[in-house]
């Protein structure tokens, strides 16, 4: 049975050359903000945990320096466009499945990927400090407190009739990579993927990507 190609691709680090997440850190430098990472990083506390930590610290009053900040920044991998305009050419649905808050990546992704394609946390700063929101929680099959679970948006795809490839860059991707059939993989989630004996092929630019699939000849229908 020929089964129908379905991407699922990470935003911070993947998308955008940088974590953009650790760009905020890093820019407004709140006390105690790289233990949490490190912990994070370390799997000794939940992705969920350890953001809804990371923005706690972040007083809800700097909003507009926050966003104004983090969109200025952020630099899209090159060849990510030609990337989107190849997988509508080849008609491959490609979903965004971030780690990543509401208040960048909507922003950055506009005209570029529809919102019901993008799977992300939410944003809350009406209170003293910022609150994340978590839309996409794990289901009753994931125990890893992800915050946006993406082995729960890969399970809504029925595996006997989806080839599910995954693209991503840190350890938010790993548990998705574990349930793909198909990984491309950079920096931090090679080294996890070489942990775990999940086969991947590495890339640095989203032409090498495209350059992949058409290889495989990868359409809609080759499967």
């Amino acid at each position: 049975m020929k089964k129908t190609g379905v991407i699922f691709c990470d935003f911070d680090g993947t998308v955008t050359e940088n974590d953009n997440i650790i760009a905020i850190m890093k820019q407004f430098a709140p006390l105690g903000w790289e233990n949490i990472k490190e912990q994070i990083l370390g799997q000794q506390i939940s992705i969920r945990e350890g953001v809804g930590k990371l923005f706690s610290l972040l007083p809800s009053s700097k909003k507009d320096e926050i966003t104004e900040f983090v969109l200025s920044q952020a630099k899209v991998r090159d060849g990510f466009h030609a990337f989107v305009d190849y997988t509508k050419e080849q008609g491959i649905p490609l979903y965004i499945v971030s780690g990543g808050i509401d208040f960048f990546v909507y922003p950055l992704l506009q005209g570029v990927i529809p919102e019901d394609h993008i799977y992300c946390n939410g944003s809350d700063f009406t209170g003293e400090s910022v609150r994340i929101l978590w839309p996409h929680a794990c289901d009753d099959a994931c125990g890893n407190d992800c915050g946006c679970c993406k082995p729960t948006i890969l399970r809504r795809f029925d595996s006997s009739k989806y080839h599910k490839i995954v693209i991503g860059d840190s350890i938010t991707d790993l548990q998705a990579a574990k349930q793909a059939d198909e990984v491309f993989a950079r920096d931090f989630l090679i080294e996890k993927c070489e942990e775990n004996n999940i086969s991947y092929t590495p890339f640095e630019t989203f032409y090498e990507i495209i350059d992949q699939l058409s290889k495989r000849r990868l359409t809609y229908e080759h499967f």
